[in-house]
C-alpha cells in the first residue's frame, strides 16, 4: 500500500512514523516549505500525546529535551490561587506531561521519519493545490517551488495534513472552509529566566477578559502566552497564521500589574526578544473527514482554539489510530471508515469543548473568584477539567489500561 502524507507538521510526522511502525514503507510526505526549520515556541504534551510518542520509541528523547510539568495552577488577576493540581507522573499516569518548544519538537520527529524511512522520505517546496479520487487511487496535484512546475502524485491513500487553511480540504469539500474567531487574540513568546514555583510549574492567571499561561520549556527558558479580545482599533489580521510579530512593550502592557512575588509576568514578557501575535481561530465540525481514498487529519480535520493543550495531542491521536486501522482493517476502504468513526465525534467535541473553555467556563469561574468565593470556583474548575480529560482522552484510568495503538508484527 502506498501513502502519500501532505503536511509535516507534527500530525503528518507521527502517521509516518506511526504507518512505519505498524509495517508500512511506501510513505512519503510532501511538505510546502522549502526547508523545515525550529518556528514556533512552547507547547505541551499531555500524557495522552506522551504516550503515543514513546510507543513509538520517541520517549528518550522527549525526556532529554522537554520539562515535565509537575503541576498546573489556576490564579486570579490579583495573584490569588484559586486550584492547583499535580500533571503527569505526579497526577498517576504512566507516561509524563511535557512542555517543549514546538520546533524542537518537529526536529524530533523529522529526524526519526528520516532515519526510520529515509532522508527522501520528506519532499520538500511541494506545495499541494488539491486532492482527488480515480480509479481507486488518490491523485494529488501540487506545485514543484524549486522550478514552479506543475507535478502530480498518486497513491491508494492520502493523508491530508495540511493545517488550518488545508488546500486539500477545500478541494475535497469543493469549497473553502470558512474560518471561524471569537474576537479574541494569543501573544506568545519566550524568555530567558530562572525558575519559578517548583520549576515545573504550569500556571494560568487571570479572568474572562484576559488570561496568561507561563510553564518552562527547557532549562532557563520560559514560556509565555497571552489571551484577550482585540483591540478594535489595531485593524484586520490574518487568521490562521501563527507567526505574525508584534512589538514585545504593547503586549507588555497589557500585563503591568502582573507582578507576584513568586512570578513577575511583566518583567518576563518585557525580557522577551520577539513576540508573536495569533488571531484565535477554529472551524466548524465537520461532516465528514473521508473522501474515498482521502482522509482528513490534523487542524485540517479539527483546528481548534489553542486550549486544554489538545490541538497537536488530537493530532497525534488521528495519527496513530489511522495507522492502526490501514494495518488491521480488512480493506483500506474499511481503514478509513473505522478511523473516522472513532475520530471525528471526539474530536468535534474537544473543538466545541474549547470554544467553551474560551468563553463561558472562565466567566463562571472568575465572576465566583470576583466575588470571594474560591472554593466554588475551585470545585467548577475541577469539573471542568474532569469532564475535559474524559472527552479529550486523558483521564487517568481510561488512558492508563486503555490498550494500545501499536501494531503487533503478527497483526501486520
Amino acid at each position: 500500500m502506498s501513502v502519500a502524507i501532505i503536511g509535516a507538521g507534527v500530525g503528518g510526522l507521527t502517521a509516518a512514523l506511526s504507518l512505519h511502525a505498524a509495517g508500512q514503507r511506501d510513505i512519503v510526505l510532501l511538505e510546502a516549505a522549502r526547508d523545515i526549520r525550529d518556528v514556533g515556541v512552547g507547547i505541551n504534551l499531555p500524557p495522552h500525546a506522551v504516550r503515543e510518542l514513546t510507543e513509538l520509541g520517541l520517549g528518550d528523547a522527549l525526556d532529554k529535551v522537554g520539562v515535565p510539568t509537575k503541576e498546573l495552577s489556576y490564579y486570579d488577576p490579583k495573584g490569588q490561587l484559586i486550584w492547583a493540581e499535580p500533571r503527569g507522573l505526579d497526577a498517576g499516569y504512566k507516561w509524563p506531561q511535557y512542555s517543549i518548544h514546538r520546533g524542537t519538537l518537529q526536529r524530533i520527529l523529522v529526524d526519526a521519519v528520516r532515519e526510520r524511512l529515509g532522508s527522501s522520505a520528506i519532499r520538500i517546496a511541494q506545495r499541494v493545490t488539491g486532492v482527488r479520487n480515480a480509479d481507486n487511487k488518490a491523485v494529488i496535484t501540487a506545485t514543484d517551488l524549486t522550478d514552479n512546475r506543475p507535478v502530480t502524485f498518486s497513491a491508494d491513500v492520502a493523508i491530508c495534513a495540511d493545517g488550518i487553511r488545508s488546500p486539500s480540504r477545500d478541494s475535497l469539500y469543493g469549497a473553502a472552509t470558512p474560518l471561524a474567531s471569537n474576537g479574541w487574540v494569543m501573544y506568545r513568546g519566550v524568555a530567558k529566566s530562572g525558575p519559578f514555583l517548583t520549576g515545573r510549574s504550569m500556571v494560568i492567571i487571570g479572568d474572562e477578559t484576559q488570561r496568561v499561561v507561563v510553564y518552562p520549556i527547557a532549562e532557563g527558558v520560559i514560556n509565555w502566552l497571552l489571551v484577550r479580545p482585540k483591540d478594535a482599533a489595531s485593524g484586520e489580521t490574518e487568521l490562521g497564521n501563527w507567526n505574525l510579530p508584534v512589538s514585545t512593550n504593547v503586549i507588555a502592557e497589557f500585563v503591568k500589574d502582573y507582578r507576584f512575588d513568586w512570578l513577575d509576568v511583566h518583567r518576563l514578557v518585557s525580557s522577551s526578544s520577539e513576540s508573536y501575535e495569533y488571531p484565535m481561530a477554529d472551524i466548524d465540525p465537520l461532516p465528514r473527514w473521508v473522501f474515498g481514498r482521502c482522509a482528513l487529519l490534523g487542524d485540517a480535520a479539527h483546528a481548534m482554539y489553542p486550549f486544554g493543550s489538545n490541538g497537536a495531542s488530537q493530532a497525534i491521536l488521528d495519527a496513530r489510530v489511522l495507522a492502526y486501522e490501514l494495518a488491521t482493517a480488512a480493506t483500506i476502504d474499511d481503514a478509513l471508515r473505522g478511523y473516522e468513526t472513532q475520530r471525528r465525534e471526539t474530536a468535534s467535541g474537544v473543538q466545541l469543548a474549547n470554544r467553551r473553555q474560551a468563553g463561558d467556563v472562565m466567566a463562571r469561574v472568575s465572576a465566583l473568584a470576583r466575588s470571594g468565593a474560591h472554593g466554588d470556583a475551585k470545585a467548577a474548575l475541577q469539573d471542568v477539567e474532569r469532564r475535559y480529560k474524559q472527552l479529550a482522552g486523558f483521564d487517568v484510568d481510561a488512558l492508563n489500561t486503555r490498550n494500545s495503538w501499536s501494531v503487533s508484527s503478527e497483526r501486520r
